[in-house]
């Protein structure tokens, strides 16, 4: 005996809901491997660098932590960053622990009329579901 259609189509949405929260959840379960965040905060960082390079000072704002950005408006930031001093940026590796990355980068820059280039660390942190630059 075949159910009626309004109980087919019901149990075919129903099992439609079930397999996306299935799919969902499943992808809430997937570990967040030190690679994985390595590859996002590189990413991130070098945006950030890139933004610098190219004098968008608002945009390199936005990648500043939460408790950065409380800290140092976005005129006081303007303000600490010399604009046309880098030359070049080029993020090399990450190394994450947890919540917390190191970034190495090469950084070119003009001094007394040289091209320097400069290893530089940072530390990028993982806060409300992102990884922000720490302002030191």
């Amino acid at each position: 005996m075949a159910l009626p259609r309004i109980f087919q189509v019901r149990s075919l949405k129903m099992a439609v809901v079930a397999v996306g929260l299935a799919a969902v959840g499943g992808c809430a379960t997937v570990p967040d491997t030190p690679a994985d965040s390595e590859k996002v905060v590189k990413a991130r960082a070098q945006a950030r660098w890139d933004a610098l390079l190219k004098g968008d000072v608002e945009t390199a704002y936005g990648y500043l932590g939460p408790g950065s950005r409380a800290v140092n408006s976005l005129e006081a930031y303007k303000v600490s960053i010399r604009k046309g001093f880098w030359q070049s940026a080029q993020v090399e590796s990450a190394k994450c622990e947890g919540d917390s990355c190191e970034v190495y980068a090469q950084i070119g820059y003009r001094y007394r009329g040289s091209n320097i280039k400069s290893p530089l660390a940072e530390t990028w942190i993982r806060q409300e579901g992102n990884w922000w630059y720490v302002l030191k």
